[in-house]
């Protein structure tokens, strides 16, 4: 698609809600995870999407598949430069490069349950951007991915995660 072909789908959806708000609210599509084998995991939406997961042989996984934490930040990576692309094109700045890499790190004493003071959760969570396109300046294309980073779902979510709720089915 052509940035100005994502700027028009984008102004047809903002027009539609700006007419009828409810209509900005909607259920987001499952993501079912089952057990393989090991710890191998296939993960599948209700389009026919899938993935699976594995963990590294150190923890007892086969290392087949990238690991939940890696595809939690290839979601974040992807949210933000989608974001970004799509902030671009609304704006009418044709993107030449466009990069996100996100870094964190993890303490295993946490998943392991050797420590009940440490966290399992992924700590300092780190976006960088690489961004460039020609006839805009330094200061369009920071506002741009700073727009963008406070309008990503993935993002958003994970700095305003509160509780969430967990359901148990014993079959």
């Amino acid at each position: 698609m052509t940035a100005g072909t994502i700027r028009e789908a984008q102004e047809k959806v903002a027009d539609t809600i700006a007419q009828d708000p409810a209509k900005a609210r909607v259920k987001n599509s499952p993501a079912t995870a089952a057990l393989e084998h090991g710890l191998k995991i296939r993960v599948t939406g209700p389009r026919g999407e899938a993935i699976e997961t594995d963990m590294p042989a150190a923890v007892g996984g086969e290392g087949s598949a990238a690991n939940p934490g890696w595809l939690l930040r290839a979601g974040l990576a992807s949210c933000t430069a989608t974001v970004i692309a799509m902030r671009a094109a609304r704006l009418g700045v044709a993107l030449d490069t466009l990069e996100v890499s996100v870094e964190s790190e993890s303490d295993n004493r946490g998943m392991l349950g050797l420590d009940d003071t440490v966290s399992a959760g992924l700590a300092g969570l780190r976006t960088r951007v690489r961004i460039g396109a020609a006839g805009a300046d330094g200061m369009q294309l920071q506002e741009i991915v700073r727009w963008a980073d406070a309008h990503s779902p993935v993002a958003c979510t994970l700095r305003e995660a509160g509780e969430g709720k967990l359901d148990v089915e014993v079959v």
